[in-house]
């Protein structure tokens, strides 16, 4: 793509941009504040581990003087393979205060997968957890297979972690890698580092969980996070001081930028190595949280978890943002119920995280609970820091009227979309085409403009010709009181081409029941409820796949599906 010339424009001066009122947006600064205004507050918590705001800052600028110091700045790649822990909070500042760009590397990904990102983001150091540290020795020797005699080993530092066995450690530092906290000691606390000469300077690297070819780049810049750093709060209405539970893993997408709303708002973050639902409602007593986030799968885990794991009715209102996908209203009434309230955005890797809401309308807290949880599944209007949200025809390019059937696609602009794809012009050129961000996503746009996601667009079941919604299917399908977990896809049908195909989670109890009259009750079920065409004709029971951040890998599951072969054409 070619830049387009500046347009010159008109106005009542010609005052030029100057030091004393002009500098980059960049989400750094609010570290800087929370220092200066709360010194002494709660920053990070995990387990034994306490930390300031000041504490948090002198270690931020100790990583950056540590980083800068052997020659990591601008232009460099600074790659984490890092659970949700202080280090990896900490690398959301201090890597940028040195100039280089933070890669947050998802730890449920496999060696051959991050020895790719690692090469292809060039990354010059690698943090990584004692408990991955293996993984990324893996990753590393598969690099150097490729590479050859042109590998060029990266700075390795090992994150030891209290709540882990030192043996994983022991074995890190045998191998030569750098233990974090002598890295640190290395540093100047009172490091004076530069914000980026522009806002367009890359803040952050992270890929998408690409499931049918190598996963993309997505480049994000200093002045789209610094905009969602201010807009997460104003969304959700979050106070000063907030306590923020780690719920959502900071390697996905960047934590959606909440590890620099935390900064702005002087809130305290609650680190979870590993996320039940055990975890959750004890974290809730014991540090009174008030906010987290999760994608919806996590919502089915908190809600159906046992009552020895809960703290119920929960000792305060616990607000939770949810997002990664579209989350069934049973789920969100059932978490309505147990004294959550629940935030539903929706947004991609692309745009920084979250970047629309269903903003909650004064006159829907007198509808049924029922009712609320059904409009509050809708994905709704644009967050505050999204210049244009809308869901146009994928043939016109025009938008969609506003009438809750017809179906576009959901496109964006502004100034929280991505730079683009690293060292991708060619999906930069149809991602970036007519001039918006193109999402992929199938949805319709309600009279009060609110959209609602019907699909991703490879997900649509198209049957005898008609279009099928997966997600509405799946969300009937939730319903049953034995399912856990739901995911519909298309499956070869020899009278209609294409039929929905449930695969079905069951919950604990269920499992042994006869199956085929359980999933004759399910298809009855659906039956009474969607048009005759859309119930299943098929349910399949089990484990459903998912990536490594939680998501249903659906790909799989259609794979599965063509493999069972065509639904028989009926004998009626």
């Amino acid at each position: 793509m070619t830049a387009t010339p500046a347009t010159k424009y008109r106005d009542i001066d010609d005052l030029p941009k100057i030091p004393a009122n002009y500098t980059a947006l960049t989400p750094l600064w609010f570290l800087d504040r929370a220092a200066a205004v709360h010194p002494t507050r709660k920053s990070v918590i995990h387990g034994s581990r306490e930390y300031t705001w000041r504490q948090t800052y002198d270690r931020c600028r100790r990583l950056a003087s540590a980083l800068a110091d052997r020659s990591i700045g601008p232009g460099s790649t600074v790659a984490i393979i890092a659970p949700n822990i202080p280090a990896m909070y900490e690398a959301h500042f201090g890597v940028p205060m040195s100039g280089a760009v933070l890669n947050c590397v998802n730890i449920r990904l496999n060696a051959p997968t991050i020895a790719f990102l690692l090469g292809h983001s060039q990354s010059a150091v690698i943090m990584v957890d004692q408990e991955f540290f293996t993984l990324a020795e893996e990753s590393l020797k598969l690099m150097e297979e490729k590479a050859g005699n042109s590998f060029k080993r990266p700075l390795l530092i090992v994150i030891g972690d209290h709540t882990c066995p030192h043996e994983s450690l022991n074995y890190a530092l045998s191998k030569g890698a750098i233990e974090y906290e002598e890295f640190l000691g290395t540093g100047d606390p009172n490091y004076q580092w530069q914000p980026p000469v522009d806002e367009w300077q890359s803040i952050a690297l992270g890929y998408t969980s690409g499931t049918t070819a190598s996963p993309k780049g997505v480049v994000l810049h200093h002045r789209g996070a610094y905009l969602m750093a201010l807009s997460n709060p104003l969304i959700w209405g979050m106070q000063e001081g907030s306590v923020y539970l780690w719920t959502l893993p900071m390697f996905h997408c960047n934590g959606w930028c909440f590890p620099w709303s935390l900064a702005v708002l002087s809130g305290t973050s609650i680190c979870l190595r590993q996320v039940t639902a055990k975890e959750v409602y004890s974290s809730i007593a014991k540090y009174k949280v008030t906010h987290f986030c999760a994608a919806p799968v996590v919502l089915n885990t908190i809600v159906n978890a046992p009552q020895e794991d809960t703290i119920l009715p929960l000792p305060h209102t616990v607000h939770v943002m949810t997002a990664g996908a579209a989350p069934p209203p049973s789920v969100l009434f059932s978490m309505n119920q147990k004294g959550f309230r629940v935030t539903h955005t929706y947004g991609l890797s692309e745009t920084y995280g979250p970047s629309t809401v269903c903003a909650w309308q004064p006159e829907w807290d007198s509808l049924p609970p029922e009712k609320q949880a059904q409009l509050n599944a809708r994905q709704g209007v644009r967050y505050t820091g999204m210049e244009q949200l809308d869901v146009i025809d994928t043939l016109t390019g025009k938008p969609v009227p506003a009438d809750g059937k017809t179906a576009g696609e959901i496109v964006f602009r502004g100034n929280m979309v991505m730079k683009g794809y690293l060292k991708n012009p060619e999906a930069n050129k149809d991602t970036f085409a007519g001039g918006w961000f193109h999402s992929g996503d199938i949805a319709v746009k309600h009279p009060d403009n609110y959209i609602e996601i019907k699909d991703r667009s490879k997900d649509i079941i198209i049957s005898g010709g008609e279009n099928i919604s997966s997600v509405e299917v799946e969300n009937v399908v939730y319903h049953h009181p034995a399912v856990l977990e739901a995911s519909v896809v298309a499956r070869p049908d020899e009278r209609w081409q294409e039929s929905p195909c449930a695969f079905v989670t069951l919950k604990s109890g269920y499992e042994k029941h006869d199956q085929n009259k359980l999933a004759q009750d399910i298809m009855k079920f659906c039956r009474e409820k969607l048009p005759a065409y859309w119930v299943p004709r098929s349910v399949v029971f089990g484990p459903l796949p998912k990536t490594a951040t939680g998501k249903i890998q659906k790909h799989v599951l259609r794979a599965k599906a063509k493999e069972l072969g065509p639904v028989p054409r009926s004998r009626l």
